[in-house]
């Protein structure tokens, strides 16, 4: 008689993740979590580009080596807990957009050392983390309407593709109209739109790694036209670790001002209603809300989401947030926690290939037809706002067109959070904004005094 010595840890496993409940299985839920690992993998290209000292940054930007492996670990620190603690099928990483808002608005337009910022990042982590296990979340949730929800992600979208077209050299600078289109003629614009071209062709065909596969088909072109470097070797040990292991801790006393109560307060702001959008979507789409429309286990979900940036700040990366792109696994069967742990592992793996994403994070041209996707996708919530009245329509309007006008997300936000209540007072709603929209009206307020001075 044999003995299946696998059964016992198995029979463990599936009453944990509720596999068999659910509907699934392992095999199912490791090759969903390998989907979604494909269709967000990019992060592991783009995110060093956006940080990174190689990228527009400069000399101000973090050590590109040490933002890629930070931004490794914390996908599969902050992914492990989302999976095995709030066992969702979902995938963190540093998100796009507060990774822009990071680069171009806190170290570019403030001027504050990437040190500095790190420890800002880590700050809004803790504080999502005390709003995630109290009630409080729920408060805060239902004091912001909808629509500035929404006008938010649209905005941040619009922000990253206005970043990715000025990288890909399709809008340029001018002293005359302040922009206009760039040079067709030159070999990076015309390898950056390629890069476009095939990324929206492959999005098109349903391809859940499309923007991965994008990036991939682009570095290939400009290798053989001689546009992007060749790397020198394909696998080597993660490193860099000592250059930003800590600075958010270290650095935390110069995180007490009014500049930084700004950037923490945009980066909660922003982070707490992505993951909460994020995490609600994916749920309903996976079938797992309540009967009450609600997230089951929610408080676990958004403190993972909130342990994910607070640990990623101190690795050395910018927020760590739930990626949309989940919906890719849940959309080939995922349904568990266990999915997640299966992405964590691949993210683990691809630790170790830091030269080939250089050759990707070091090329502006096939980076920025992935940022110009991901705008198109987060400005799809455009079509969700009400911009039949007024009263959303405004605010809405001036936060989305801000972001990128002003080179700023938080430009973007504070407008718009300033222009609601003065609308709803003039449409007799007042009773209708919380107060908690006024507190951020002043909060935003004495923020664009302190900007004029």
């Amino acid at each position: 008689m044999s003995i299946d010595v696998t059964s016992r840890p198995q029979g463990r496993i599936d009453a944990y993740f509720g596999v068999s409940r659910l509907g699934s299985n392992y095999r199912r839920e490791l090759m969903a979590g390998t989907v979604t690992f494909l269709a967000m993998s990019y992060v592991l290209a783009v995110n060093p580009a956006v940080l990174g000292d190689h990228g527009q940054l400069g000399d101000k930007g973090i050590p590109t080596q040490a933002v890629f492996t930070a931004t490794a670990i914390a996908a599969v620190f902050g992914t492990l807990v989302m999976g095995l603690w709030a066992r969702y099928p979902v995938a963190l990483a540093p998100g796009m957009g507060l990774n822009a808002f990071f680069a171009y608005t806190v170290v570019l337009e403030m001027g504050i050392p990437w040190q500095e910022a790190l420890s800002g990042t880590f700050l809004s982590g803790v504080i999502f983390f005390v709003l995630a296990i109290t009630k409080i979340r729920e408060k805060i949730i239902d004091a912001i309407p909808l629509q500035m929800k929404l006008a938010v992600g649209a905005g941040i979208g619009m922000f990253v593709a206005f970043i990715g077209l000025k990288n890909a050299g399709l809008v340029v600078a001018s002293d005359a109209t302040f922009v206009h289109l760039g040079q067709f003629t030159k070999g990076t614009t015309l390898l950056a739109l390629f890069g476009l071209v095939v990324t929206v062709v492959f999005l098109a065909l349903g391809w859940h790694g499309a923007v991965l596969y994008g990036i991939v088909a682009t570095t290939i072109v400009g290798i053989v036209s001689g546009l992007v470097d060749l790397p020198n070797q394909v696998v080597a040990m993660p490193h860099g670790l000592d250059q930003t292991f800590g600075q958010a801790i270290v650095n935390l006393p110069h995180a007490f001002t009014g500049q930084m109560a700004i950037v923490v307060l945009t980066m909660l702001f922003v982070d707490f209603f992505d993951a909460s959008g994020t995490l609600i979507g994916i749920a309903n789409q996976a079938g797992l809300l309540g009967p009450d429309g609600k997230l089951p286990r929610a408080a676990q979900a958004l403190a993972a989401d909130s342990i994910g940036t607070t640990a990623g700040a101190i690795i050395g990366t910018s927020t760590t947030t739930a990626y949309v792109e989940s919906t890719a696994g849940v959309s080939a069967g995922g349904r568990t926690g266990l999915a997640a742990v299966s992405t964590a592992g691949w993210f683990l793996v691809a630790m170790f290939f830091f030269p080939l994403f250089a050759v990707v994070a070091d090329a502006p041209s096939v980076t920025a037809p992935a940022l110009i996707v991901v705008g198109v996708l987060m400005a799809r919530a455009l079509g969700d706002i009400d911009w039949a009245e007024l009263e959303y329509a405004v605010p809405a309007f001036i936060t989305v067109v801000m972001m990128p006008l002003t080179y700023s997300i938080a430009n973007g936000i504070a407008m718009g959070l300033l222009f609601y209540p003065i609308v709803m007072v003039a449409k007799r709603r007042i009773r209708e904004v919380h107060p908690v929209m006024w507190v951020l009206m002043v909060v935003f307020l004495a923020y664009f005094v302190f900007l004029a001075e």
